[in-house]
């Protein structure tokens, strides 16, 4: 199923080919042109009419293409988002409200050593890690750890 904006960029990709075609064609005419006259004051109307136009006309064509490429991958990743979307309600529906249920509810804190964050020892982002260290007292009071975004973990005083 495709959208309509992946219609409207086909026009955009043709106009881009057709634009760097002319533009070759063109530079090649002036070339052809120019290689034909010995004096420079004679070849000059061919670079003015030939040319110069064919090499405007290859940079509008490249940016035609660049911007339909990238209107094509837009609604390629609008299309997929929305399938994704449509897609998320049923997987909710099935697992009830996993939703609302915590990520992480382990009542042990961890730390990275280096890292700026404390997390509960079931947060997927230190869960498993070897380096992962029990968070001391005094760093939670010094404030140089802030909670995890992920876990949100609450501070615990001894």
């Amino acid at each position: 199923m495709r959208t309509a904006r992946l219609r409207t960029a086909h026009p955009v990709l043709w106009a881009g080919w057709a634009a760097l075609a002319a533009g070759a064609v063109l530079c090649v005419l002036g070339w052809y042109g120019v290689s034909g006259e010995r004096y420079a004051e004679r070849q000059l109307p061919y670079l003015a009419s030939c040319t110069v136009p064919g090499a405007a006309l290859i940079v509008a064509g490249a940016v035609l293409l660049t911007h339909g490429r990238g209107a094509l991958a837009a609604a390629r990743v609008e299309e997929l988002y929305g399938l994704l979307v449509a897609a998320e309600p049923a997987e909710a529906e099935e697992s009830g409200t996993a939703a609302d249920a915590p990520l992480a509810v382990s009542g042990d804190l961890l730390m990275v050593p280096g890292g700026t964050l404390w997390h509960r020892a079931d947060c997927p982002l230190v869960a498993g890690k070897v380096e992962s260290v029990p968070v001391d007292a005094k760093l939670l009071a010094s404030g140089e750890l802030g909670p995890c975004p992920i876990c949100e973990p609450v501070e615990e005083t001894d």
